[in-house]
Order: C-alpha cells, then structure tokens, then sequence
C-alpha cells in the first residue's frame, strides 16, 4: 500500500535528516492543525460571549434583577449552557477541517497534559500542565488551542474526579488560556531567546488571569460563609467588586502565584526542546495536505 499526496505524487519514507533540511530549506509558513473559518469563529465569539456573562454577571446583574435573586442558583444555569455551547464549538470547529491528524495529535497532547495535572497534585499552585498548553498553542494556533484547551480540561476533570458545576467554566477558562497562546504575535519568524521570553510572560500573566476568572466562578457559591468577602446580592458594583478582590487575595493569591511561577520555569527551562519536538512533528504531519491510499497491487 503506497501513501501519496492529492497532487498525485508518490513518496517513499525518508530519513529525518533529509526531512529536517527541507523544512529548514523552506521558508517558515504558518501550520494550523484547525483551520478556523467563519463559523468557527461565529461559535467562538457566541461562546465567549456568554462566557463572560456567566463569569461576571455578579457585576453585570444589578441587585433588583432576578440573577441576583438566585445567586446560588446562577452558576449551574451557566454551567449547564457552558457544557452545550462549548460541544457547539467544538462540533463547528471539527467541521471545519479536524482531519485525523489533527485529532490524533489532539487525544496524544490532551493525554498528555491531563496525565501532568495530578503530578503537583495542585500543592501549592504546581500545576505542570499549563506550560504545556502554552507551548502547544503557540505552535499549533488559536483554533487548535481552544479546542486542546477544553479537552485536556475534561479529561483531567475525569481523572482526577474534579467533576462539578465548576467543570464547564474550567474547560472555557482553559480553551481561552490556549487560544490566547495561538494568538500571541510573532508566530511565524519569532523564535529563541525571544520567544521563550514572550511565552513565560504570557504564561505568569495568564496563570494569574485563569485563577481570577475561576474564583469569579465559585465566588458567588458561598453565600453567607464569609460575610465580608462573599458576594452581596443586594449590594452595588463597586461593593461588590472590592469583596471579590478581598476574595482573590485571601484564597487564591499564593495559589496563582506558584502556578505562575511553575509556568515560567518549566517554559524557559523546557520551552525550547518541546517547541521543536512540536514544531517537527506538525511539519510531519502535514495537516494541510489530504492523503490518500492506493489499492494493494495484485
């Protein structure tokens, strides 16, 4: 059986070193494992969208509307939109062009990072997960990014028994957290020094955000736990915004803190042999290029 391309041409294995110079003959393109396409980002925007009111309708809710009402009530409404919109998305970016290349490159790195969430067991923010995210975002664009995102969060989730109304608003933080890798500018040309540098940045900032994302999430949960640092239904914006901050910084800071700081760490001190591991396998893999099979010859 004889493997060729959809220009017609067929080619026999070679050796990664006459593979290795082609690629570094060639100029550098832009490889996407995941295309996005209009609707891909038709569903990405609606998604994000309601993400950010389910995250912060505690400060977009005023305290006469029926939200605030039920403010234990509203994170599982969200939860439950969150899981819907989040397998739309994730069904209109596989429409637009997830081949099985992609999708085998997909289960190995979600694998991969739900195997390293349990590694620092969470002790002290040491999450090895996120810089792997990070990196392969980068490499592999903001389609694949939110799509690897929201997978390794749930497969994580499973594994480690972390299934709850939290889970959803964790698989959308994390398909953000990944896109935003893919995002970054510079993907094309910028490489060593520079980029590991550009990386650890957007990751220790990150670390912060997703952590201060997810405590928007659990926040309105506690209801009268903590009466000087719980959500107020009945109080005004401001109030309530000076809460959430005292919130962050008695339960999380020290938290996002060792996640950030693991990020930088294992990014600068691993970044460069995983960038090219990654890099040479999406060369290989060739995910723009469609191939075929011949029929055994008789």
């Amino acid at each position: 059986m004889t493997a060729r391309t959809t220009t017609g041409t067929t080619t026999d294995t070679t050796t990664d070193t006459t593979t290795d110079t082609a690629a570094q003959a060639t100029p550098r393109r832009r490889i996407r494992a995941i295309p996005l396409g209009p609707r891909s980002l038709a569903a990405l925007v609606l998604v994000s969208a309601v993400g950010v009111i389910g995250f912060g309708w505690p400060f977009l809710a005023p305290p006469s509307s029926q939200l605030s009402a039920h403010a234990e009530d509203a994170p599982w409404l969200f939860a439950g939109l969150l899981v819907l919109l989040v397998a739309v998305v994730a069904a209109t970016i596989s429409e637009s062009g997830l081949g099985p290349k992609a999708v085998a490159m997909l289960g190995v790195l979600a694998a991969t990072g739900a195997a390293l969430r349990p590694v620092g067991a969470g002790t002290a923010g040491i999450e090895p997960m996120f810089f792997l995210l990070v990196l392969s975002g980068r490499v592999l664009g903001p389609g694949f990014g939110f799509v690897l995102g929201s997978v390794t969060m749930f497969a994580s989730a499973l594994l480690t028994g972390g299934v709850g109304p939290w889970m959803p608003f964790q698989m959308l933080a994390m398909g953000w957290f990944t896109m935003g890798a893919g995002l970054l500018p510079g993907r094309a040309g910028l490489r060593g020094r520079g980029e590991l540098v550009l990386l650890a940045g957007y990751g220790f900032l990150a670390s912060f955000a997703y952590g201060t994302i997810m405590n928007m999430a659990g926040w309105p949960f506690m209801g009268t736990l903590a009466s000087n640092i719980s959500f107020d239904p009945q109080a005004t914006v401001p109030s309530n915004l000076a809460r959430f901050v005292a919130y962050c910084l008695a339960t999380s800071m020290g938290w996002d803190l060792g996640r950030a700081v693991c990020t930088v760490v294992l990014t600068l001190a691993l970044g460069p042999a995983v960038l090219r591991a990654l890099r040479r396998a999406t060369r290989r893999a060739a995910f723009e290029t469609a191939v075929t099979f011949d029929a055994p010859r008789a």
